[in-house]
């Protein structure tokens, strides 16, 4: 089998999974295109463009499937995931050559699907599911020897937002048992990976039914000023206790968590402040905002206004001081006025985000703004706004990250930089890429023992230079994250 993984680090997560349940089945994994009896691409619907990246591959393969030789078996293609959610009639009927549908609740089913295309017919199962979390299944880490990973918390979404297909092909909210998450993370931690993020379409609503003494827990508040279109869920345990009982594993292990909602921070902020006081929790926060403009949000439905958002940004920079913040903005959404847009722009000056994802808005059937809104906004308006979100998102994060020249920053280093093999590069903990020369070092605990730093290892880096995107600085020692954190 040959997996090829698009879009969000959601499906990197079910790539594993899927491959854990293939590889029980007797299936072998090549890296090779052409060895392979199986291919399956692990497919994203967010946006159109992710989806045409799909629809070009299939026409690639369908040459691969009709160049192959007569005595081998025919190549199986696959396709998985949020696209085979969206558009499976569309898939099947369009691209003869599709073997196999899998919804991303369906991944238990592979190897039955697989076993119906050996036969001839094409097979699909794109059944949403109320309880699926692959809960039992430890996904088989793709990148051997990585020192991050991804540990898939929970599955699917409840907030509708109007513009966002995730409720539609992902299916409701709903959390994997804490035990079976700590389980992972400790294998993770004895493999020796030195960073994993928790993922989840909202990480911060999490709440872990499996253990009936926590069913009658009351429903949290909301941060001040927020809403949502469903009723407050009582019960279960809640996303500070995962994040408490993950961080205490290993003090050497980094720990992310990414996408959280802005609403789920309420005011007691236990998150907030577990973050700010645990040393090995990264000091960095992603507060996808969408819009800068009130109006905008409402017809989002992201239940908050400019205002909530903007303190909750203050509120979060007053507990955990240093704080690096990402974000994710639309532009162009539907009804979306000059106006609107500079609010945006304004929102992006104001915050100063070190880390942006920005995207001109595409429209997708299924979705509320589908049947209830006008994509309106012409392709080049949208496009001028896009390029002046972007340039006006770096500017301040150019500015953000050249407050960092001159301090020390702990970097968790990955391996050799892309653009020169006489570099190492890392992360630190804002999350922000750090490159340095790759120099024989000290090591903080053994004086005078010098030696490469190779991946995996915390090396000590003063910061030079910054850009937008980048730190570089000269390597001062390695070290270890309990270490750097006592010495600050």
């Amino acid at each position: 089998v040959y997996l090829e993984t698009y879009g969000c680090q959601m499906n990197v997560s079910d790539t594993e999974i899927a491959w854990a349940i293939l590889q029980k089945n007797g299936y072998a994994r090549t890296k090779e295109l052409d060895e392979a009896d199986v291919v399956l691409l692990v497919t994203c619907s967010v946006r159109e463009k992710a989806e045409q990246a799909i629809w070009n591959r299939l026409q690639h393969l369908r040459a691969l499937k009709a160049r192959r030789p007569q005595a081998r078996a025919p190549l199986r293609i696959g396709i998985l995931g949020c696209m085979a959610e969206r558009l499976k009639e569309e898939i099947l009927h369009r691209e003869k050559l599709v073997d196999v549908v899998a919804g991303p609740d369906a991944y238990r089913d592979l190897p039955r699907l697989l076993a119906v295309a050996e036969s001839g017919q094409q097979a699909a199962n794109v059944l949403l599911s109320l309880d699926e979390t692959y809960a039992d299944i430890l996904p088989v880490q793709t990148s051997a020897g990585g020192t991050t990973a991804f540990v898939s918390i929970m599955r699917g979404c409840d907030n509708m937002c109007t513009y966002c297909i995730v409720p539609f092909t992902r299916g409701r909210e709903r959390s994997r048992p804490i035990a079976s998450i700590l389980q992972e993370v400790r294998m993770l931690s004895d493999q020796g990976v030195k960073e994993v993020t928790l993922l989840g379409q909202n990480v911060n609503s999490f709440r872990d039914l499996s253990e009936v003494q926590f069913q009658s827990v009351a429903a949290p508040g909301l941060s001040r000023g927020f809403s949502t279109v469903y009723k407050a869920k009582p019960g279960g345990l809640r996303f500070s206790h995962l994040l408490d009982q993950v961080s205490r594993i290993d003090p050497e292990m980094r720990i992310r968590f990414t996408s959280p909602h802005p609403k789920d921070f309420p005011d007691e902020a236990s998150v907030l402040q577990l973050i700010q006081e645990r040393h090995n929790i990264c000091k960095q926060l992603h507060l996808p905002a969408q819009s800068g403009s009130t109006r905008v949000l409402e017809a989002m439905r992201r239940g908050y206004t400019r205002e909530a958002y903007l303190e909750l940004v203050h509120h979060v920079r007053d507990s955990i001081p240093g704080v690096s913040l990402s974000s994710d903005f639309i532009t162009g959404f539907c009804g979306e006025t000059e106006e609107d847009h500079q609010q945006t722009v304004s929102l992006l000056r104001e915050v100063r985000y070190n880390i942006g994802f920005l995207f001109a808005y595409s429209m997708r059937q299924k979705t509320r703004a589908h049947h209830r809104l006008q994509d309106d906004v012409p392709t080049e308006v949208k496009k001028r706004r896009l390029e002046q979100l972007i340039a006006t998102f770096r500017e301040e994060a150019a500015r953000a990250n050249a407050a960092m020249v001159g301090q020390d920053q702990l970097v968790l280093v990955e391996g050799p930089s892309k653009r020169s093999a006489s570099e190492l590069c890392g992360r630190n903990d804002g999350n922000i890429k750090v490159i340095f020369p790759d120099t024989e070092l000290e090591d903080a605990a053994e004086r005078g023992a010098l030696g490469r730093a190779l991946p995996g290892d915390y090396v000590m880096v003063k910061v030079t230079s910054a850009t937008s995107q980048t730190l570089r600085g000269v390597p001062l020692c390695r070290t270890t994250l309990s270490r750097a954190a006592a010495s600050h």
